[in-house]
């Protein structure tokens, strides 16, 4: 059974950072592509980083590039996003997903605020 859970979400002040991990379990995250969307209030789904499984080549949104790294730890086998330097818009529902043979997963998503 495959599961994702997300979690290191809260409230940061702009300017701040949070680090997002995603537990991941019934798969293997090194042979997996994942990647993190975020949802902002009234506005759709925008992915924000992409790794691929294997060679882990990395794909970021034009809005985070420089600000949030998409990272795994193979041996705990967790997906992570770094996002530095936050801003109010930044502000949405994270969700952690996986493609696992032809079948997408997502978690249940964790909120972030951003907010002084």
């Amino acid at each position: 059974q495959v599961q994702l859970v997300e979690s290191g979400g809260g409230l940061v002040q702009p300017g701040g950072s949070l680090r997002l991990s995603c537990a991941a379990s019934g798969f293997t995250v090194s042979r997996s592509a994942m990647s993190w969307y975020r949802q902002a209030p009234g506005k759709g789904q925008e992915l924000v980083a992409s790794i691929t499984g294997g060679g882990g080549t990395t794909t970021y949104a034009d809005s985070v590039k420089g600000r949030f790294t998409i990272s795994r730890d193979n041996a705990k086998n967790v997906l992570y996003l770094q996002m530095n330097r936050l801003q109010p818009e930044a502000t949405a529902v994270y969700y952690c997903t996986a493609r696992v043979t032809v079948l997408d997963w997502w978690g249940q998503g964790i909120q972030v605020t951003v907010s002084s």
